[in-house]
């Protein structure tokens, strides 16, 4: 068992992929949560120089979604957020490798279509629902859960909120809709946390370089005024640092928000 141990949805990827590797780095146990077992695997062996996962032993054995890491403090599982057997599985195989959870990163997400309020398809608007906010709030759940129940108890559940939790981007209703929903998670769980030394950090980010970012701005992002403009974009190392060094303070500290940008991105005077 490591002295500190961590959830990162979304990880095989972008952000999470980013955010796991810097804990890893940092001496953190790791479980690297997503849908897709080989960028999940590759993000927690590249550069390591040590040999591809192997099935986990415990109590999850045979099961196809868990893996040792390539890392010898990362572990592997595939895991749909969406659905809570599946998140509650996820918990179970991060508590029988590291015994505890000191930091949930809430970060799996989807874009979603692009469209006004008018034009936002039924089905397209209840797949953004069930990964960003569904989601979340199943991943919060079951991490606020153990927690509560640890010896001793406590932890920090860090939420990827986006910019437009703020401030949307046009025709993102879905996007931004759900981003505005994950304020009101992070608030709850700040204050119900408090009895049980669980705090939360919202972190809204603007323009970091991954293929969902390319899929918004690519050669031009649309402007509130209709034009198009290449926009500022940074790279995820430092946002990854600053989640770890939040991850890394006491829990007697509270951060409740952050927002992390490209330098000069439109988000202040937006539109």
């Amino acid at each position: 068992m490591t002295a500190r141990a961590a959830i990162v949805t979304g990880a095989g990827t972008g952000i999470g992929r980013a955010i796991a590797r810097a804990l890893l780095a940092d001496g953190w146990g790791v479980t690297l949560a997503g849908r897709t077992r080989t960028s999940l695997v590759e993000a927690a062996t590249v550069d390591t120089g040590i040999a591809p996962p192997r099935p986990h032993p415990g109590p999850h054995a045979g099961h196809p979604g868990v893996h040792h890491g390539g890392h010898h403090n990362a572990l592997v599982v595939v895991a749909d957020v969406t659905d809570a057997a599946s998140v509650d599985a996820l918990l179970a195989a991060h508590v029988a490798r590291f015994g505890r959870l000191d930091l949930l990163v809430n970060n799996a997400g989807s874009f979603g279509p692009t469209a006004d309020v008018g034009e936002l398809d039924p089905s397209d608007w209840q797949a953004v629902l069930a990964v960003n906010v569904t989601g979340a709030v199943l991943c919060a759940g079951a991490a606020f859960r153990q927690m509560r129940s640890q010896e001793p108890a406590g932890g920090r559940i860090v939420n990827n909120a986006s910019i437009s939790a703020e401030s949307p981007r046009p025709r993102s209703v879905a996007y931004t809709t759900t981003k505005h929903a994950i304020t009101g998670l992070s608030k709850s769980i700040e204050l119900d946390g408090r009895p049980h030394a669980i705090t939360c950090t919202q972190v809204d980010i603007g323009n970091v370089r991954t293929g969902l970012l390319d899929g918004v701005v690519g050669d031009g992002a649309l402007q509130a005024d209709g034009s198009r403009r290449v926009e500022p974009t940074m790279e995820a190392g430092p946002l990854a640092a600053l989640v770890v060094h939040v991850a890394n303070l006491p829990l007697g500290v509270s951060v409740p928000r952050l927002t992390v940008t490209a330098a000069g991105m439109p988000f202040v005077g937006r539109g």
